[in-house]
């Protein structure tokens, strides 16, 4: 099945954004890249800030499948896995968004909207994640101002932990960043939940932590509580 122009268009602009940054790229780049006019880009969107606004809903579309949590079952560690390494697979795919997020926002007063109620169904999908980890034995419960507390921590690390390797790579290209570094990530989440694990899971969970435990000199001083 033969791909259509306009998605075409979305996916060589996201390979581009995450190559060589969205400040860096223009629409001629994009048509350039494709091999077609620049009327015929503009013919299936009127300016880059449309590209940009469609990919981002398919990034918000990606999420929140991650994140639709099950109601019919206990939540398991495996689940909690596939939450994390998902939601840090979706950074890496759409990884330009967040390495100009504040610049992005305000470009866009339709994408500063949108990211704010992606954001809210965020926070309620890992408040809710750390309630059925609770109801499943795996951490203490907490009272509804902790868990929130804690669901804002966990969203503060994954949304800010691109920033933090762009600013620990200083001397290089962001492009040299890998998506193995991104899910280092993943222990500084992970660490957050330390204080509040059951004895009956905390071996185990303290295991899948030091599979992602930062191997980046810069990383290995703010890794986290020790256990």
């Amino acid at each position: 099945m033969t791909m259509k122009t306009r998605d075409k268009i979305l996916l060589s602009s996201l390979e581009l954004f995450n190559d060589k940054g969205e400040r860096n790229i223009t629409t001629n780049h994009i048509a350039a890249h494709l091999a077609i006019s620049p009327g015929n880009l503009y013919y299936h969107f009127r300016n880059k800030s449309d590209i940009i606004y469609e990919i981002f809903q398919e990034y918000e579309k990606l999420v929140d499948y991650y994140l639709d949590i099950p109601e019919d079952r206990p939540i398991t560690l495996e689940d909690m896995t596939f939450y994390l390494e998902s939601v840090f697979d979706g950074l890496w795919s759409y990884r330009f968004f967040h390495r100009d997020l504040e610049y992005l926002l305000d470009s866009d007063p339709r994408l500063r909207q949108d990211y704010r109620e992606f954001t809210n169904r965020c926070l309620a999908a890992i408040n809710r994640i750390f309630a059925k980890l609770a109801d499943a034995g795996i951490i203490q419960p907490q009272p509804e101002d902790l868990r929130s507390a804690m669901s804002l921590n966990v969203w503060l690390v994954i949304t800010n932990w691109m920033a933090f390797l762009k600013t620990a790579h200083a001397a290089e290209e962001p492009a040299s960043l890998s998506l193995t570094e991104l899910k280092q990530g993943i222990y500084q989440v992970l660490t957050l939940e330390v204080p509040y694990l059951t004895p009956e899971y905390r071996e185990r969970v303290l295991a899948l932590r030091e599979k992602y435990r930062p191997t980046l000199p810069e990383a290995q001083g703010i890794s986290g509580v020790e256990a």
